[in-house]
């Protein structure tokens, strides 16, 4: 048999090499690849760069992080617990999962988010190791380095830290904190051109706590339709719905535009620590076929699935009672009550309600405050005087505004919006009158 151009070279101990000069490196250099440089995520971007010194007389109130079990009065419910010892018990899950997930467990999901507007069998079901895992293959299948996609703002910053890693360029659409955070239609309209491969739409959303009318999410399916873009539905906090307000899935309301809808455990079950996330294939029309299902496998088979016993785990945890749901979202709405009950006489501050998911944002009219040069500065200030962290909503891109984390206990909540009402009536000043305003 013969490789290349049928020459060998036999050297001297016998073995087969091709006789080529060796290159020689002449010394050490090993240096972080493209992407690893292009990997930024905004939120540390910012907060790393704060000084963050609280004030030693006050007890820190960290209301920046979107963990729920942070301050451990949020626990999961038993039954959801009970399922994980179950699975541990059984021995059957310490093994290798298929790259997608379990049949089993993939039809768990299926059954729980079917319904009769959007069927979905265990094929259209992807687990994934957190729902950020199911945001990244989601990108991936999609897009190519060169190609964009419009992303919400102020909105998660993991969907430009995946896509600028990747090549992909972002182009972030506005939100409308006067329209209770709906989007500006004619602006996303606007950016979409050829290479636009995505539309990502968050809701309910983070950083917002909005959650958008099923004629608002109509409008938004137009727009694709026209423009034959498909979606990545961020629906992690699907059902983290205030009573009195509903959100159907986009799926639910789709007709003509194929969408990956992302999802998972962590924040509905309140265990965001046991990385376990969907993809739900929704392919109308057949668009997607084959070949985006096949691509979806093939990204899956980089790492080797989600944690096999949370799969094992999971048709008991999907079960958990109602009353476990309404509990977590009537706590989540009392306390965003409070808190915008609380900052909505704070002179400078201008909170929007949110409907759903565990934040609330909060405007600040820069100009009654001439100490700050912007809302990182405020929120820095605010951590030294009062020992109160709240994210500054430039890290979501978005300058002038903070976001309110409110998993917090009840009391904690009052506590911290005490703080803040201290710290804006010692820095407030009333716009002056002169010719500034001209």
């Amino acid at each position: 048999m013969h490789h290349g151009n049928g020459i060998h070279h036999v050297n001297v101990n016998g073995s087969l090499y091709p006789a080529k000069a060796k290159s020689r490196r002449q010394r050490w250099e090993v240096k972080p690849s493209d992407m690893a440089n292009n990997t930024l995520n905004p939120i540390r971007a910012i907060v790393d760069g704060m000084k963050l010194t609280p004030n030693p007389d006050k007890p820190m109130i960290a209301l920046s992080i979107g963990d729920p079990t942070v301050f451990g009065n949020l626990p999961t419910d038993e039954t959801v617990r009970q399922a994980l010892k179950d699975a541990i018990d059984s021995e059957k899950y310490n093994g290798y999962a298929p790259s997608v997930g379990y049949l089993k467990s993939r039809q768990a999901v299926a059954n729980f988010y079917s319904c009769p507007e959007a069927p979905l069998e265990a094929e259209d079901v992807i687990l994934t190791s957190g729902c950020s895992q199911a945001i990244d293959l989601a990108i991936s299948v999609l897009c190519n380095p060169g190609d964009n996609i419009l992303v919400p703002c102020p909105g998660f910053s993991l969907y430009k830290t995946l896509a600028v890693s990747l090549g992909i360029e972002v182009k972030l659409y506005n939100l409308l904190p006067e329209k209770s955070w709906e989007a500006d239609l004619q602006h996303m309209e606007s950016l979409i051109d050829e290479r636009t491969s995505c539309l990502i739409v968050t809701n309910p959303s983070n950083p917002c706590g909005s959650v958008f009318s099923k004629e608002h999410l109509q409008k938004i399916l137009n727009v694709a339709s026209r423009h034959c873009v498909p979606i990545l539905a961020d629906e992690i906090y699907t059902d983290l719905v205030f009573p009195g307000c509903t959100s159907p899935s986009m799926a639910s309301l789709s007709s003509s535009v194929p969408i990956l809808s992302c999802g998972g455990l962590a924040k509905r079950w309140l265990v965001p620590g046991w990385r376990m996330g969907w993809i739900l294939i929704h392919d109308r029309n057949n668009i997607f076929g084959s070949e985006i299902r096949q691509g979806l496998v093939k990204l899956s088979q980089r790492i080797l699935g989600a944690c096999s016993v949370v799969q094992g785990a999971l048709e008991g945890i999907l079960n958990a009672p109602q009353s476990f749901y309404n509990n977590t979202i009537s706590f989540l709405k009392s306390n965003s009550q409070i808190c915008f009950n609380e900052l909505s006489t704070v002179p400078g501050l201008t909170p929007i309600m949110p409907s759903g998911a565990m934040y609330l944002m909060v405007g600040i009219d820069m100009g009654h405050f001439p100490d700050f040069k912007n809302d990182v500065d405020f929120t820095e200030a605010l951590v030294t005087e009062q020992s109160v962290f709240c994210l500054p909503a430039s890290a979501f891109e978005f300058p002038n505004y903070f976001r309110i984390v409110v998993t917090v206990p009840e009391h904690l909540m009052v506590e911290a919006c005490g703080r803040i009402r201290e710290f804006c009536q010692r820095h407030y000043r009333p716009r002056s009158s002169d010719s500034s305003d001209i």
